[in-house]
């Protein structure tokens, strides 16, 4: 399918899909390089309030919390997530799809991987005065590497490398002029750092489990696409908590609830050169301009980004989204999920309700989620996810069983 600006939409629906639906004069949304990052891949996690931090440990748990790896049951398995995005717009060309596997060689050790691949279809790029330079594919990805290990009975850390590529436009310049600017494409490096905890109470019907996690994803480098303006890139802080309790042998519920902060500054920030502190909301004098927003280093922007909101302390804590959700389970084989996933209005305005169910064999697992924006006006609404995932071990001993 073919588009025109469309890329640009695809580029920055993570961080600011609804703030026209606003009924407020300010806004102040942080927007990032590769935004694709920050998209749920998996249908658990999706379905579930964009909640995994601290949820039990899974396939999927390379996005949410390398750490988890460490307390799974199984010794290998892979799985691949697919989410046809945006088609709320009708679009029918733009995807993300996402595959992860480990490897658990003892107890207490766990290495893992994944690659997440965001097609933006096809598209016709233009110049500001609405000449056609070309059609491009743009597309990302990313490919990371992680390794747990259980450092206590009931915690564990784990560390993830990742290699991040953009390309928006394949290599075209800026204009038909041919002096124009060539864009070409962005490639950086960043890491993970995580926490896991997770500790069994004995309750007369069964085992419940109280969890935590901590994941900081995505420190590290930025993007440039043109060697004059740099991008951050969506570094992130999750924090959570889960409990799960079994009503009998076979009933059992898991609840979640976490936070999310971009450690990223925002453009319009109160240490702006021109910042006026009588005149906090005048945006010609709170916002950085292009080359001094991209002069800031990553570690600076990590650290101001908790305390450069030009309102202060209250539009600080608007940039903490959170997300509440909610598992059943029938003999840890069927499940159903709900989730609510929140956003303040000047900072994106997602506030999304998620549904879900699975369906998990001891060699094959599915799962499905879709969602359903409280604004119907949202493109995000009516998004599906599909994962299916297969235990290594389980398919092994079914092979060697056959012989």
């Amino acid at each position: 399918m073919k588009k025109s600006f469309l890329v640009i939409v695809a580029t920055m629906l993570a961080v600011m899909p609804a703030v026209a639906e606003t009924t407020s004069d300010y806004t102040n949304p942080i927007i990032t390089g590769q935004p694709s990052l920050s998209i749920t891949p998996d249908a658990r996690g999706a379905a579930m309030g964009d909640a995994g931090v601290a949820t039990n440990p899974d396939m999927n748990s390379q996005y949410w919390n390398p750490a988890k790896y460490a307390f799974m049951d199984m010794r290998g398995g892979i799985n691949a997530s697919y989410t046809p995005w945006l088609r709320k717009l009708g679009v029918t060309d733009i995807d993300l799809a996402y595959i992860s596997g480990f490897y658990k060689w003892d107890d207490v050790q766990a290495v893992a991987m994944s690659m997440t691949y965001f097609s933006m279809g096809e598209v016709q790029m233009t110049d500001q005065e609405a000449l056609l330079l070309g059609e491009a594919h743009p597309h990302e990805f990313s490919i990371d590497a992680s390794y747990s290990r259980k450092l206590h009975e009931y915690v564990s850390m784990a560390v993830a490398l990742r290699f991040i590529y953009s390309d928006l436009t394949n290599g075209m310049k800026a204009s038909t002029d041919n002096n124009a600017e060539i864009y070409h494409p962005a490639v950086t490096a960043a890491a993970d750092v995580s926490v896991y905890y997770r500790q069994p109470i004995a309750l007369p019907m069964g085992d419940s489990y109280i969890s935590a996690g901590l994941n900081l994803q995505n420190l590290g480098g930025k993007l440039s696409y043109n060697d004059r303006t740099q991008n951050f890139i969506p570094a992130t802080l999750r924090l959570g908590a889960a409990y799960e309790i079994p009503f009998d042998d076979y009933n059992r519920l898991q609840m979640t609830v976490e936070a999310r902060k971009l450690m990223v500054p925002s453009k319009k920030s109160k240490f702006a050169p021109t910042f006026d502190p009588n005149d906090p909301q005048n945006s010609t004098t709170n916002q950085y301009s292009t080359e001094q927003y991209s002069a800031l280093t990553s570690v600076k922007g990590i650290f101001q980004s908790f305390a450069d909101a030009p309102l202060g302390a209250g539009e600080e804590f608007k940039e903490v989204g959170w997300g509440v959700g909610a598992e059943y389970s029938y003999n840890r084989q069927f499940f159903a999920r709900l989730g609510y996933s929140h956003e303040d209005f000047i900072k994106g305005n997602r506030r999304l309700i998620q549904v879900g169910a699975g369906f998990h064999l001891s060699i094959f697992m599915l799962d499905f989620a879709y969602t359903i924006a409280t604004a119907p006006t949202n493109p995000l609404d009516q998004t599906m996810r599909f994962t299916l995932g297969f235990d290594l071990a389980g398919i092994k001993d079914l092979v060697n069983n056959r012989k």
